[in-house]
């Protein structure tokens, strides 16, 4: 991988017109290889080129904790992204299951471009991209076309409303295969109104499954309502594994928690 680099790189920068905002590339500052993908000033994601398989920001680890429990070690997943950023999971599936077949979808064309041509991908990444509205895509797929998908387009109320609904929810569980995760990323301000209702939203929409299990991961404190951050919303197109939660947990990164059944339901029905 051209990744190995340990020099420092100067910023790059380009302008994504539809914003009106810069998008930013910067080293990190703390460890070689790593880069940073700012927009409009604030940090969106996290890349280290020559480790991939390392994950900085804790959501995006706890996804990741998910997908390696998603199928065997080092077995290939169809893998869908509802929103490209940096691509930091794409090059995670690929180092830890090369051969994946991944699809991104990213709204703002000129970010996935800017990405692409200063953050290389792993060798052997095979990535189909796709500009467009994340829902609107859902359509190009036959049922069952993805063993994972990944939604991360969220930023609490700003979250487009068309992609919070049980319908949506519904869309996108419809292309998962029998044994397909689906994973939300929700950031959320005190309170967690927002989580709550993408929770139930959730559930909603996959009740035509109805073996499907649920749950949400994220620091232990972010469950009291208390503080902003990240929860993950998890969910499964067959019965959610009861040492899932344990593996979870162990998983980290710490201190962490996964609320699943009635602590779910009571967690949910909260707000």
């Amino acid at each position: 991988m051209a990744a190995q680099d340990r020099t420092s790189h100067k910023t790059q920068s380009r302008l994504l017109r539809n914003i009106g905002a810069h998008a930013t590339i910067t080293d990190d500052g703390f460890t070689p290889g790593t880069r940073v993908l700012s927009i409009g000033g604030a940090e969106q994601s996290h890349v280290n080129l020559a480790h991939p398989e390392e994950i900085f920001y804790e959501y995006l680890r706890r996804i990741g904790n998910v997908l390696d429990l998603a199928a065997p070690a080092g077995q290939p997943l169809r893998t869908l992204h509802l929103g490209a950023g940096a691509l930091t999971l794409t090059r995670y599936l690929q180092a830890t299951r090369p051969g994946s077949r991944q699809t991104a979808v990213e709204l703002e064309r000129e970010l996935l471009d800017f990405v692409l041509a200063h953050l290389p991908l792993p060798e052997g990444t095979v990535l189909e991209t796709v500009i467009g509205d994340a829902r609107d895509a859902l359509s190009r797929w036959e049922p069952g076309s993805f063993d994972a998908i990944v939604l991360d387009v969220f930023a609490g109320a700003d979250a487009p409303e068309h992609l919070t609904t049980p319908e949506f929810y519904a869309e996108a569980a419809a292309l998962l295969s029998p044994a397909g995760v689906l994973l939300v990323n929700v950031g959320d301000d005190p309170g967690l109104a927002f989580a709550r209702r993408q929770i139930r939203a959730l559930q909603e929409g996959m009740a035509g499954i109805p073996s499907a299990g649920f749950a949400a991961l994220g620091p232990k404190d972010m469950f009291t309502g208390r503080f902003p951050g990240n929860i993950v919303l998890a969910a499964t197109a067959f019965p959610w594994p009861e040492e899932w939660a344990a593996q979870l947990l162990a998983a980290g990164p710490h201190p962490a928690d996964v609320l699943t059944g009635e602590r779910l339901d009571v967690f949910a029905s909260a707000g």
